[in-house]
């Protein structure tokens, strides 16, 4: 299969899991399931095109922004940065809806908070720590 299928099928994936996320947010079965098939499946994907594309990695390849940026130059290695991306910030989505549920914040402020999450991945998790701390007066997070 070439890089753009599997970044289509990764993308669809990511979007199914959010749509999801956002309709069962309120259920506790949903973080199971989507880590247990979407998460697993970008995971694994993203370790074959890493094991497939790891002879191009230099030791110093993480040491300078130029570096990394070589290691996007495969179209492989670069579809592997979209998978990681799209898998963290789905399960950052997860946790803020898991998260969300404990401290009783309703849909309304959580819908904006997973839309800049997907989108913007840290700038929607700062987005929702800001509304926790605002609802809870409780600047820790209880990950328990």
């Amino acid at each position: 299969m070439h890089a753009d299928q599997l970044f289509q099928i990764s993308s669809t994936l990511a979007l199914i899991g959010w749509i999801l996320l956002a309709i069962f947010y309120k259920t506790l079965w949903i973080s199971r399931a989507l880590i247990g098939t979407i998460i697993i499946l970008m995971c694994l994907l993203y370790a074959w095109l890493i094991a497939k594309n790891f002879g191009g990695m230099q030791p110093d390849s993480f040491g300078s922004l130029d570096g990394v940026a070589a290691l996007f130059v495969n179209r492989e290695a670069l579809l592997a940065g979209w998978i990681h991306y799209l898998a963290f910030d789905l399960l950052t989505g997860i946790f803020i809806v898991n998260n969300a549920r404990k401290n009783g914040i309703g849909i309304a402020l959580l819908l904006p908070c997973l839309f800049f999450t997907f989108m913007l991945g840290p700038v929607g998790l700062l987005l929702y720590l800001l509304i926790r701390w605002a609802r809870t007066k409780n600047y820790w997070i209880d990950v328990e």
